[in-house]
């Protein structure tokens, strides 16, 4: 079954056991919301670095799909296919 990767920023890495990509089974197309439920249900602290206790992506947290930012998209219900690959940012604040 093919996969989807899920790319993580350096500053993320620590929160995932070190990792830089993680990935979830596809059997056919998932939405973000569902991609990033499997792939932080190991990593509870790196869930709430991305998303907020409602769910929501944290505004410092764009995720792009095939180069595409998914806030110019669907959102959370954009749909990822087997074989692409999902990038994480994380946008440091100026001060």
């Amino acid at each position: 079954m093919p996969d989807i990767s899920v790319v993580l920023p350096s500053v993320l890495q620590p929160l995932a056991g070190g990792q830089s990509v993680l990935t979830a089974p596809a059997d056919g197309p998932v939405t973000v919301r569902r991609l990033l439920d499997s792939v932080t249900g190991d990593y509870p602290v790196l869930a709430r670095r991305l998303r907020d206790e409602t769910g929501a992506l944290r505004r410092y947290v764009n995720i792009y799909v095939n180069g595409d930012e998914v806030r110019r998209l669907q959102g959370l219900e954009t749909e990822v296919a087997a074989g692409q690959e999902v990038l994480v940012i994380q946008s440091v604040a100026g001060g």
